[in-house]
């Protein structure tokens, strides 16, 4: 399995588009499905047992609310080589 490099990015989406999107995320979420989206090019697989918060941030000027939808990736194991039996 490749190592993902590390992604830190923000899109904007039209309303439009975005409704779309959190309609299709609700739906897999109430479905138990795991739930597939395009972002900025790349194609993310988020699994039916992934972890939602709801987060609220406030400053002097901005405030701003995250949906954000948590998971961990699996971890591939290298193969240690066998050893050959002793004798």
């Amino acid at each position: 399995m490749a190592t993902k490099r590390s992604r830190d990015i923000s899109k904007g989406y039209p309303h439009a588009e975005f409704v779309a999107k959190l309609r299709r995320l609700a739906d897999a979420i109430e479905q138990g499905e795991r739930f597939a989206i395009q972002i900025a090019g790349e194609r993310i697989f988020v699994p039916a047992g992934a972890v939602f918060d709801i987060e609220h941030e406030r400053s002097a000027t901005d405030e701003e609310i995250e949906f954000q939808v948590r998971w961990r990736r699996a971890v591939s194991r290298r193969r240690r080589p066998s050893r050959p039996p002793r004798s």
